[in-house]
Order: structure tokens, then C-alpha cells, then sequence
């Protein structure tokens, strides 16, 4: 059995993709026809790329490998949330922090803050620290919390990256690719698709 189908990809508007004159000629093979000035992806090579990607993610995680998922366009940020959490993964929503893979050590500091503010909340610091401290401490935690939370429990490296629009993400996908960690991608007519190991052609608007 399919773990999508194509009545499920029309309905969700997974086909159409950008406009015409807004394309990658990369993303030619992906492209069954153009219709009032926009490319409509070819759904049988997206419902084949699907299985493809599952595959490749089920045996991550088979294997005991994390993946991280990095979605920050408004479109995808709370999908890449749920479905993260609920494979119990990881993910990036928010703004990609540079570094976040090729200098993971000091990211991780940023993470021990976080967990230190985290617990002075918790075993009762914030109660005999002085208002104006408490206040800037919180204020503190909550932005580390957008950008970090989502990777707080985050190891080491992840074994792969699941991108939604790898043109936004450039910058992380440049740092797997640096790192030689394999990326998932869910690519739109206007991207670069050598640049992702398993394309999943699909409109990055429709998550």
C-alpha cells in the first residue's frame, strides 16, 4: 500500500507548482505540463519519490539515526513541528541560526543556557532573584526557546535533513552538504534539485 495517494496529493495541491517564467530548467523531468503560465508537477514521480524518502527515513530510524527537520517559510513551520515531535525527531521552525550543523559545539552552549535558565525556573532560583533580573532571564528563555527548542535534545549531528524549500534553506543545506549529511527535500519547480539526495518534487506551499 502507497503511503500517499494521488487523490491525496490533487486534493492538497501538491501539482501546481511556481510560474513558469519562475523556474529551475533542473526541475524539467519533474514537470508533466505547464498550464495559464504555471508548471504542474508529474504526481506519479512525486507519489515514486514519497515511497523513496520513507524508505530512506524509516531505516534511519531503524538504524537508531535522528533526523532534523528544518522548515522556517510561515506555510510549513507548524507541520515541521507536529510531524518532528510526533516521530519524535527533531526540527528548526524558525530562523536557521548559521553554524547550527558546522559549529554545533558553540550551538550547544546556546542549548546549555537554555536548559540553566530552564532549571532556575523550575527549582525555585527565579523566586529569590531580584524582579528585573527575573524578568530579563524570561525574556532571555523565550527567545531560546523559538530558535532553539526544537533541537534542544539534539545529541550530536543528525544522520539526515528534512527540507521544506531548499531555496529558503539554503543556508542549511549548504552545511549538511558540507558535512556530508544526506538531505530529504521537498522541492518546488523554482529549485535546485542536484542539490538534494531524495527529491520529493511538490509545491512547498501546499504542507
Amino acid at each position: 500500500m502507497s503511503v500517499i495517494s494521488m487523490k491525496q496529493l490533487l486534493e492538497a495541491g501538491v501539482h501546481f507548482g511556481h510560474q513558469t517564467r519562475r523556474w529551475n530548467p533542473k526541475m524539467k523531468r519533474y514537470i508533466f505540463t505547464e498550464r495559464n503560465g504555471i508548471y504542474i508537477i508529474d504526481l506519479q514521480k512525486t507519489v515514486k519519490k514519497v515511497e523513496e524518502a520513507y524508505r530512506t527515513m524509516r531505516d534511519i530510524a531503524a538504524e537508531g539515526g535522528d533526523i532534523l527537520f528544518v522548515g522556517t517559510k510561515k506555510q510549513a513551520q507548524e507541520a515541521i513541528k507536529e510531524e518532528a515531535t510526533r516521530a519524535g525527531m527533531y526540527f528548526v521552525n524558525q530562523r536557521w541560526l548559521g553554524g547550527t550543523l558546522t559549529n554545533f559545539q558553540t550551538i550547544q552552549k546556546r542549548i546549555k543556557r537554555l536548559k540553566d535558565i530552564e532549571r532556575m525556573q523550575e527549582d525555585g532560583t527565579f523566586e529569590v532573584l531580584p524582579k528585573k533580573e527575573v524578568v530579563q532571564l524570561k525574556k532571555e528563555l523565550e527567545r531560546l526557546e523559538k530558535f532553539l527548542g526544537g533541537i534542544k535534545d539534539m545529541k550530536g549531528l543528525p544522520s539526515a535533513l528534512f527540507v521544506v524549500d531548499p531555496r529558503k534553506e539554503r543556508i542549511a543545506v549548504a552545511e549538511a552538504r558540507k558535512l556530508h549529511i544526506p538531505i530529504i527535500g521537498i522541492v518546488d519547480t523554482n529549485c535546485d534539485p542536484d542539490e538534494i539526495d531524495h527529491v520529493i518534487p511538490a509545491n512547498d506551499d501546499a504542507i
